[in-house]
């Protein structure tokens, strides 16, 4: 909100017009109080009362902040200040990969299962859930590139290094209570992995959150399927 400009008062247009004859004393008692008005202090805190912050040195330290940059250039995205271990964040990350990739499997196989027992309404749930798996895979591969690893996809040991399990089924009740189950075990391991994670790499926490909130709502939507 705009505060109005102070508008200097009158005297004549206010019909307090001094007299002649008001009197010296009338007048000096006039022009103290005129006085005192003008050196009224504003209201608000004074540059004393104001609580002192404390900035990291890279926000008011630019030559620094330069430095730092040109330090170790060739590691891209990761910065001298990432307090991690960044080796452990990629195997995490590769075993997270792993379980997205088994659980694409799991769902792929299980929709075409469902629509050959005429379970087209389940089989369709399997399906986008095969696409937004995928999906999945691909974030945490694109964020081990930027870590500096690599991306482990070798089909040899994907089942070991996988947190879920790959559970083949023939039976809708079956499938959708072992890819229920699946999900459960998602959501635990990115819970713990988001909270290992903490404020020390927030980029790869907001990614393992946004991917943890997606497996709970996977769970719910197998959850209203096994009471169908």
């Amino acid at each position: 909100m705009k505060q109005k400009p102070r508008v200097k008062r009158d005297h004549k247009q206010n019909g307090l017009k001094h007299r002649s004859d008001a009197g010296p004393g009338k007048a000096k008692g006039h022009h103290e109080s005129d006085a005192n008005h003008d050196h009224v202090k504003p209201i608000g805190r004074s540059k004393a009362d104001k609580k002192h912050v404390d900035l990291p040195a890279l926000l008011t330290d630019k030559s620094l902040l330069r430095k730092m940059a040109r330090k170790e250039v060739n590691s891209g995205a990761i910065t001298p200040d990432y307090k991690l271990d960044k080796d452990l964040v990629i195997g995490l990350l590769n075993e997270s990969l792993a379980t997205e990739l088994v659980c694409t499997l799991r769902y792929k196989r299980h929709y075409y299962v469902a629509n050959r027992i005429k379970g087209r309404y389940v089989a369709a749930e399997f399906a986008q859930h095969a696409i937004e798996e995928l999906a999945h895979a691909d974030l945490i591969a694109e964020r081990i590139m930027q870590l500096g690893g690599t991306p482990d996809f070798n089909p040899v040991g994907l089942a070991e290094r996988s947190h879920a399990e790959y559970f083949e089924g023939t039976d809708l009740q079956d499938m959708i209570r072992e890819n229920l189950v699946a999900e459960r075990i998602a959501i635990e391991s990115y819970r713990a992995f988001a909270q290992f994670l903490g404020e020390a790499d927030p980029t790869t926490r907001r990614m393992i959150e946004s991917i943890l909130a997606m497996e709970e709502e996977h769970a719910n939507e197998l959850t209203d399927l096994m009471e169908d």
